[in-house]
Formats: C-alpha cells, structure tokens, sequence
C-alpha cells in the first residue's frame, strides 16, 4: 500500500463546490435515450413535446435547490428581472457552461419574454424524421425554465418555438406582475 494521500469521500466534499462539467458523449447518449424513450410512450409530436417538458421539470426543482445553496447562498430572488437574469446567466451557466443569447420582452403582452438560443445543446445530437420536422427537443429546456420559475415564486407556462434557433416563451401569470408592481412601488 501507498502512504499516499487517500481520496476524500463524496460524503466529504462540500455542496458549495461541485463538479460542473460532464462529458459531452454522456449527456449525448442519455438525452438520446431520454428522447426515445418519450417517443415511444406517445402518440403525436404534442405529446412528446409535453413529456419532455415533464422532463425537464424534475431537473428544473432540483436545479432550483442547487443553485440557491451553491450560488446564492440560500438567498431567493423576489423580483421578476432578477429571475429572469438568474436564469439567462447562473442556471444557463449551470446547464451549459455559457449564457443564453438573449432576453427580450414582448411588446403586445407584458406578461410574456422571450429567451433566446441559437443553438440549444439538446437539439444538437437529435435526427429528427421528415415527417416529424416539427419536433423541437429543447422543451426538455422549456420544462427545466418553468419549473424553476414556478418554484421560485413566479408561476408561468414556458414554451420553446422555432424562431431565431429556439426562442423560449415564458408567460407569467398576471399576479407575478402585479406583485413585481407593487415592489417597485416600495
């Protein structure tokens, strides 16, 4: 035997740290197999879009605990910008080591902002079928999006669309906008 150090435990290591990269061929295959699993339990290409987004909403919650121990230090966000940077930067950050394109905000409805990326990672490894163009993987993404902002205090509905890459639609409901009114109003 070495008298070498011995490795520390994971048990051992600090949740403030982690490591933030994976390999790339992993998150691949498993994305992949994450989609065909989906593909094979539904019907249509709504249907799938939506089990993605189920998806996706189990890695959102537990993004959501993560960051805020590791980032933020317990410290919520109670203001809608606020969230919304958190989400284009640290969870983008996070997800896929870069921040997302771009946040713009619609002109006709205040409640709903676009976030915008060119390339998401999850459709970069996807064939998808002819007849089946309309499939858009990122609402894997879509439901990482909702589920944080829900579970943060900010319920909204997240779509992804094709346009500009993939712009990802966030409606909020009319109370978070009433609360973030009242807020500035301090």
């Amino acid at each position: 035997m070495s008298s070498g150090k011995q490795r520390p435990s994971i048990l051992d290591k600090s949740l403030s740290r982690g490591k933030s990269e994976v390999s790339l061929t992993a998150y691949a295959l498993l994305f992949s197999e994450m989609v065909q699993y989906s593909q094979n339990r539904v019907k249509t290409v709504n249907e799938l879009h939506n089990k993605l987004s189920e998806l996706g909403q189990s890695v959102g919650v537990r993004m959501v605990e993560l960051l805020f121990v590791r980032e933020r230090n317990y410290k919520r966000e109670i203001k809608l910008l606020n969230i919304l940077l958190f989400v284009k930067g640290t969870l983008w950050k996070s997800l896929f080591g870069k921040e997302a394109d771009k946040l713009d905000r619609a002109t006709d409805d205040e409640r709903i902002y676009y976030l915008i990326e060119k390339e998401p990672l999850v459709n970069r490894f996807i064939s998808v079928p002819r007849d089946k163009s309309s499939i858009n993987c990122a609402a894997f993404i879509a439901g990482i999006i909702e589920a944080v902002l829900n579970s943060t205090g900010f319920p909204a509905k997240v779509t992804a669309l094709w346009h500009k890459g993939t712009t990802f639609m966030i409606k909020f409901d009319e109370n978070v906008l009433t609360r973030d009114k009242q807020l500035e109003g301090r």
